[in-house]
């Protein structure tokens, strides 16, 4: 699919990867609606991209429909989705002082990168199985955003790590499941990245997490990121699968 004059929708558009994603497809001539459980986020990088932008919470079906039908009226149905959208914490199964953790706290992680991720999916996919297909029977294209925690992830991401291979479990059978509609699916899995959450941490430890990656030994950057999620939607071929984007990097145990 050609990304040019296309309509986009991009979760959590507003930051890290999902505003290089917002960026990069505008850059390439998409109408690109960002967004954003932060609306000040999503209002910022759509008027720096010329797009538009709407505020609204993944977990919330109400909330989510009330966007997509404020981005099809701005733009048309959306053929290309990115969801980018997610949250990452970490939290030991038996805290220091001998006590379990919070199920709240595992329920929240699984609900908003796994169950929010899914909302969008099958709201947008919805609309998309309406419209009629382009060249080749394809109607659109959707990227998912996996980690490489969903491989190995470290002391503390049972959560994420949970959340985030539950993405790519789901990976093949949405394909599998939206190809009779003509829609692909993939999945990407990045590892260590320059994003607002990384530039928290103390910088002397953001050169030993970069240290950690054989090649390049660095970060990755988000516009490595947007780049694989817009080829994705340009190479027609690109269907059920999950692709590491980490330098080779297997996370130690902590």
């Amino acid at each position: 699919m050609q990304i040019q004059g296309q309509a986009a929708l991009v979760t959590g558009g507003g930051s890290g990867l999902g505003e290089a994603v917002a960026r990069e497809l505008a850059r390439q001539g998409a109408k690109v609606a960002v967004l954003d459980v932060n609306a000040a986020n999503a209002e910022r990088v759509a008027a720096e991209i010329g797009g538009k932008a709407f505020a609204a919470d993944i977990t919330d079906s109400a909330s989510l429909a009330q966007a997509l039908d404020g981005a099809q009226a701005a733009h048309g149905v959306a053929r290309i989705v990115m969801n980018i959208a997610g949250i990452g914490t970490a939290k030991r199964v038996v805290a220091k002082d001998g006590s379990p953790a919070p199920l709240e706290d595992f329920e929240r992680v699984v609900r908003i990168n796994l169950v929010g991720t899914y909302n969008v999916v099958r709201l947008t996919a919805a609309r998309i199985a309406r419209l009629e297909p382009m060249d080749g029977g394809e109607r659109g294209v959707m990227v998912m955003t996996a980690s490489a925690a969903a491989y190995d992830g470290q002391v503390g991401q049972e959560a994420y790590s949970a959340s985030k291979a539950g993405l790519v479990g789901m990976t093949l059978p949405l394909a599998r499941d939206l190809a009779q509609h003509g829609i692909r699916v993939c999945t990407i899995a990045p590892g260590l990245f320059e994003t607002p959450l990384m530039k928290q941490l103390p910088e002397a430890v953001q050169k030993s997490l970069a240290a950690s990656i054989p090649f390049p030994p660095r970060l990755g950057k988000p516009s490595e990121f947007a780049e694989l999620a817009a080829h994705i939607v340009t190479n027609a071929h690109l269907n059920g699968e999950t692709i590491r984007l980490d330098g080779a990097l297997r996370m130690a145990p902590r």
